[in-house]
């Protein structure tokens, strides 16, 4: 009887044959390829040695050339431990290398920004900070992705102290950025004005309590952020750091209970953490509201019956109007960042980039379009041009 023939990757090839996404990624979904030519000998004596040496000396008599003769002013670090991958949570960095290919390969097409990623065989924030700062001086920038909370807080944080180039949790800010501008152009069409809603967020993760602090400091009037056991507030006992800082600033209502006790009487719905909300809930909220249910597949209100109640309703999802998405914020506030070489990126430059993104469809503005798509081709260079100016307003541009 003939031997049975085994082919390792035959499961991979049958895959492939049902679904499109596996023939897409075989080899990956990006390459590195050079800016210059290298055809002959001249060609490689100047790129290469001796006229390389050139260069470095100049760089080591004067470090900040390496902005202008070295590729570091337009490239990003994308750094992930695999902890909070999209949907799927921790499944490690091999298996978050394909999401992190997919936001290198958004930089450039969105931003013209280059990025490589970074997938660390670490969860331990000691070790990730240590390794994002020696690895700090090929790169001008640090977009982290993915990393669960409440970790990656501090990581972003000590990193910023740390480091003289801008650090981004994009998972946090991204989400917040697009938010707010969403939020804004909703009150532009509705004829109201941020400083009179009260929002409910649920979920008191990366994104939720970037959330918060962004529609804080845009003047929203109040807004209460809820977990896995109820609203968060001062008077709870089980509060992690981050969550007792949270409690500082938010909720002057001064509500108690669980979710459904917040939307009572609330005008705004922000849920960025699973889980379905109940109709009856939705069904309490003030007249008008906005319903903004982006968590991914299934968004916590179905627009079905958030369209019921709400007069604006946002997802996260491609398939709905009013998407969420993050690839509207990242790739513009990074390129304008890395225009002026910003030190950091600040609460400021994000809330520049919040109002120029709105301001990309202020006078489209319809229920089913209070943000843009990520394919308008005027959303980076507006992200870009406004980030940048606030940059420099706030006195961290270095050019």
């Amino acid at each position: 009887m003939a031997a049975e023939i085994i082919n390792p990757r035959s499961d991979a090839d049958q895959s492939e044959l049902i679904d499109p996404a596996f023939a897409l990624h075989r080899g990956g979904k990006m390459e590195i390829s050079a800016t210059v030519p290298v055809r002959d000998r001249d060609d490689l004596s100047l790129a290469y040695t001796p006229g390389v040496a050139k260069v470095c000396t100049a760089i080591a008599e004067q470090p900040e050339l390496v902005h202008d003769y070295t590729w570091k002013s337009q490239v990003v670090a994308v750094v992930t431990d695999g902890t909070a991958v999209l949907g799927l949570g921790d499944i490690g960095p091999e298996a978050s290398l394909p999401v992190m290919e997919g936001k290198a390969i958004l930089f450039k097409q969105f931003g013209g920004v280059d990025a490589v990623p970074i997938a660390l065989d670490t969860t331990d924030t000691d070790e990730i900070v240590d390794t994002v700062v020696r690895l700090a001086p090929s790169f001008g920038g640090v977009n982290l992705e993915d990393i669960s909370a409440p970790r990656c807080f501090e990581i972003e944080r000590r990193l910023q102290e740390r480091l003289d180039i801008p650090v981004f949790h994009d998972d946090q800010h991204g989400t917040a950025v697009v938010t707010l501008a969403a939020l804004r152009n909703a009150t532009v069409l509705t004829g109201r004005s941020l400083g009179e809603l009260r929002a409910v967020i649920s979920g008191a993760g990366a994104a939720g309590v970037a959330i918060a602090k962004i529609l804080v400091e845009a003047g929203i009037g109040d807004v209460a952020v809820t977990d896995r056991r109820g609203v968060v507030h001062s008077g709870r006992t089980d509060l992690t750091d981050v969550k007792r800082e949270l409690a500082g600033f938010t909720n002057k209502a001064g509500i108690t209970g669980g979710l459904e006790d917040a939307l009572s009487g609330a005008d705004v719905f922000i849920g960025v953490s699973g889980g379905t909300v109940p109709e009856a809930a939705v069904a309490t909220m003030a007249k008008g509201a906005y319903v903004f249910a982006m968590a991914n597949p299934n968004p916590e209100i179905h627009p079905d019956v958030a369209h019921k109640y709400a007069s604006v309703v946002a997802t996260g999802r491609s398939d709905y109007p009013n998407q969420i998405n993050n690839v509207l914020a990242f790739p513009g506030i990074f390129a304008g960042a890395l225009q002026v070489r910003a030190s950091r990126i600040t609460e400021g430059m994000k809330i520049a980039a919040a109002e120029a993104l709105a301001a990309v469809v202020h006078d489209e503005l319809s229920a089913d379009c209070v943000i843009p798509s990520p394919f308008d081709p005027r959303v980076a260079p507006a992200v870009t041009k406004a980030v940048a100016a606030a940059a420099r307003a706030e006195g961290v541009a270095r050019r």
